[in-house]
């Protein structure tokens, strides 16, 4: 059993089709023609500290798919990794496409603080399945303004995967703003699925921001 069959992402990534590499290079594009452009590099970040980041990361988690708690205790710890390793603020932004753009400062805030914990506690459940098995660090590489970590999955039962990590240090200092796993892009399906519950609640962030604390 492949990851990508265990670990199905929601209905409404699901409608669009899984979202690869090539999306991530043509939403980049995109994205830079409407000033929301992919986080870019400032002179301090390396691979070699991009690497040190993500194996930290990586040990964390591990930790924590072999430490036998209980889902909640461990939605609790993964959501402590994404604060401590991603950038939220960016992976948020991005998330809520145009319209963090009409957004005032405080729903901004709120909805960053809403998104957070709801992408810590997605992503948790999906490492989750991890239990039995582990990640390893392969390497890194710089490529354009960010710096990819290539990882690998190993689980029992499943062929070994990729997880590779997006670092940039855009927020002061190196952190991941992105994630594939198994080839399914983290940043452009979170944006496709926060800009689906936004449209069925009418474009109201208020609501949305309600609905992701629940979530």
């Amino acid at each position: 059993m492949r990851f990508t069959t265990a670990m199905k992402i929601s209905t409404a990534a699901s409608d669009t089709g899984l979202l690869t590499r090539r999306s991530l290079i043509a939403g980049g594009a995109a994205l830079a023609a409407s000033g929301l452009a992919l986080p870019r590099a400032a002179f301090a970040l390396s691979t070699g500290a991009s690497q040190q980041l993500v194996t930290a990361a990586v040990n964390d988690i591990n930790k924590v798919i072999a430490s036998g708690k209980s889902e909640s205790a461990m939605l609790s710890d993964f959501q402590r990794i994404f604060v401590r390793y991603a950038d939220l603020n960016y992976i948020s932004f991005y998330s809520l496409g145009a319209a963090a753009r009409g957004a005032s400062k405080a729903q901004m805030q709120a909805y960053t603080q809403a998104f957070s914990a709801y992408v810590s506690r997605k992503y948790g459940r999906r490492f989750r399945e991890f239990i039995g098995g582990k990640i390893e660090v392969k390497g890194a590489r710089s490529v354009k303004s960010w710096i990819e970590v290539d990882t690998m999955a190993i689980l029992r039962g499943s062929a070994p995967f990729d997880v590779t990590f997006f670092v940039s240090d855009k927020s002061g200092s190196h952190k991941f703003f992105n994630l594939f796993i198994a080839d399914v892009n983290m940043l452009l399906t979170e944006r496709t699925e926060i800009g689906a519950m936004l449209d069925r609640r009418g474009g109201k962030i208020d609501a949305l921001i309600q609905d992701l604390k629940r979530a």
